[in-house]
């Protein structure tokens, strides 16, 4: 029975196996130093396209950007076509990632239309095509993000997993819920049970892990080899921490104090306008603010006043506002 610790993908060692998962718009640099300094074992990058690669689209060098302090990293390609996604990673071969994924589970329309992201669940024999493409000239490990299936009458998470490790994937990434589910309803971990025992590559969890007690659980119920956190970090990088604590010393650390929090999003809001300039980094934060103060009083109030942020010094008082009321001890 698999369980926490170290874990091996390829040639790449992790130190423990709780991972940061990709998500677009969300897990960007700033965001992954935070999560690996707070534990994660392994950070996902958001995916990028093989084809703006291969076209040089000026957004996309920001998204392949990686800090030192955020080893090991895993870059997210998307993308159908195996000789294209060959090219791609030929061009980025000089980028400092540890590991190569390639998404096979975004649900989101206009990927799916393309053909790609959960779209390639309904190839098994495409997925084993792109992997081996890919391993040919790839010369950091090859791993695969997967679903459940593409709809609940079309479940192949076993079968697509298995092309995967054919082609020559060093890991796979499973998604509890099908494409048509997106983020909704509770995610089927049997169905990460039944990839594990299909498979000898080691198989990554993912879906309704949301601190040290759901992360032991799906350990024991899946026999998974690694976990995957992913909205349950939007606004809690310390969520690892406290998985680590749990794991570790045998019970979670305590939740960090709203002086913590407020540093941290201020941290936070400093990467994003080094990496991104004031007027996207400012407009990045609001959301991840919003995160960052669910929960707390005045919250839901605090939601209009978020959206008017425009520079720090509006971002720094309107958070010291709600994170840090003199009635706290901080």
């Amino acid at each position: 029975m698999a369980g926490y610790g170290k874990l091996q993908i390829g040639s790449v060692t992790l130190d423990n196996n709780i991972i940061l998962g990709p998500m677009a718009g969300v897990s960007d640099l700033p965001f992954r130093v935070l999560c690996s300094e707070m534990g994660a074992g392994l950070v996902c990058m958001e995916m990028v396209s093989a084809k703006a690669i291969i076209y040089k689209n000026r957004n996309t060098n920001m998204l392949l950007e990686i800090h030192p302090d955020e080893h090991p990293v895993s870059l997210q390609l998307f993308g159908s076509e195996p000789e294209i996604m060959q090219q791609a990673v030929e061009m980025i071969k000089d980028r400092p990632y540890d590991i190569l994924d390639v998404n096979m589970g975004c649900p989101v329309p206009k990927v799916v239309s393309n053909g790609e992201g959960s779209a390639l669940m309904k190839d098994p024999a495409l997925i084993e095509k792109i992997v081996s493409a890919l391993v040919q000239v790839s010369d950091r490990p090859v791993t695969v993000k997967i679903r459940k299936g593409f709809t609940e009458n079309s479940v192949n998470a076993v079968e697509c997993a298995q092309a995967a490790e054919a082609g020559g994937a060093a890991a796979v990434a499973v998604h509890g819920r099908t494409r048509e589910q997106f983020y909704s309803g509770k995610a089927d971990w049997d169905i990460i049970r039944q990839v594990k025992e299909s498979v000898k590559i080691p198989v990554i969890g993912n879906g309704d892990v949301v601190d040290g007690e759901s992360a032991k659980a799906m350990f024991e119920q899946t026999g998974c080899d690694g976990v995957m956190v992913a909205r349950a970090a939007q606004g809690n990088p310390f969520i690892f921490r406290e998985i680590k604590s749990f794991f570790e010393k045998g019970a979670a650390c305590e939740r960090p104090s709203r002086k913590e929090v407020y540093d941290t999003v201020i941290r936070h809001a400093d990467m994003q306008l080094k990496y991104k300039g004031e007027y996207i980094g400012i407009r990045e934060m609001r959301k991840h603010v919003s995160w960052y103060t669910y929960g707390m009083p005045g919250s839901a109030r605090f939601r209009n006043e978020i959206n008017q942020m425009t520079d720090m010094d509006t971002l720094k008082e309107a958070c010291g506002k709600i994170m840090l009321p003199p009635s706290v001890d901080t």
